[in-house]
């Protein structure tokens, strides 16, 4: 019969080993707004590659629909594209709150962003049955609640440090990457520090040998610490045979 300990010794191997795993996830975050075009390019060509790769096993992603919109002193919202682009803010807003599943709300603003991008907004609303998703977000837009939600992104949006200069913002872990937005796989992997690396992420882009060797000495990588892990056990075990 496997004794207490057994049990308490394979319980720990399972939180050591697995559960750092989700709390070692990068948290990406994209401060925008629906009409953009440079938004719309953003999501629908680069965003769409968290589905590429299980680079979405690493992520944690947080989309916050308001951009360059103003909270005006009646309540009410403008938007930089107009009446249109306010709805379309809060209807995102509150998809993301119905269907908190990353990999669910993203599906329905890559397709409102494709729609958008082709001019054919129209269309906007069949997104939902795209996606396989109900119209609830629909409901909570009629209700009111999604100016609440849109008012907490607009808190958030004004709190940014440094402000936002442009949208898209992207930020890696609360480190905005400026102008150099489209290259958040980059950040993203070299931020991870987990194990569980995707495909994704290999191979990361080549740097420097001064980098490099920063990078050995520092064991600032994924990769780095593991190999350090794998030769320190290998030389303590080596060592236990002699």
């Amino acid at each position: 019969m496997a004794s207490a300990g057994f049990f308490t010794c394979m319980l720990l191997a399972l939180f050591i080993g697995i559960w750092p795993c989700h709390a070692q996830n990068v948290t990406l975050s994209v401060y925008y707004e629906t009409l953009c075009p440079y938004c719309s390019d953003f999501i629908v060509n680069h965003l769409v590659k968290l589905f590429h790769s299980r680079l979405f096993s690493i992520v944690n992603l947080r989309l916050v629909p308001w951009g360059n919109a103003v909270l005006q002193s009646n309540g009410s919202f403008l938007c930089q594209h107009g009446p249109e682009e306010c709805l379309l803010n809060t209807i995102e807003a509150c998809t993301i709150s119905v269907y908190p599943n990353e990999e669910q709300h993203l599906s329905f603003i890559l397709c409102l962003e494709r729609l958008a991008s082709a001019n054919e907004l129209n269309e906007w609303i069949n997104c939902f049955n795209t996606t396989g998703l109900a119209t609830v977000p629909i409901d909570c837009y009629k209700s009111g609640y999604g100016n609440v939600l849109e008012n907490q992104y607009a808190a958030e949006t004004a709190q940014l440090d440094p402000p936002h200069k442009f949208v898209p913002w992207v930020l890696v872990d609360g480190q905005p990457l400026q102008e150099d937005f489209k290259n958040f796989v980059t950040y993203v992997c070299n931020a991870y520090k987990g194990e569980q690396v995707p495909e994704a992420c290999h191979p990361l882009p080549l740097m420097n040998n001064s980098l490099k060797k920063a990078s050995l000495l520092s064991a600032d990588t994924p990769y780095s610490i593991t190999w350090l892990l794998i030769y320190g056990i290998h030389f303590s075990f080596s060592f236990s045979l002699l």
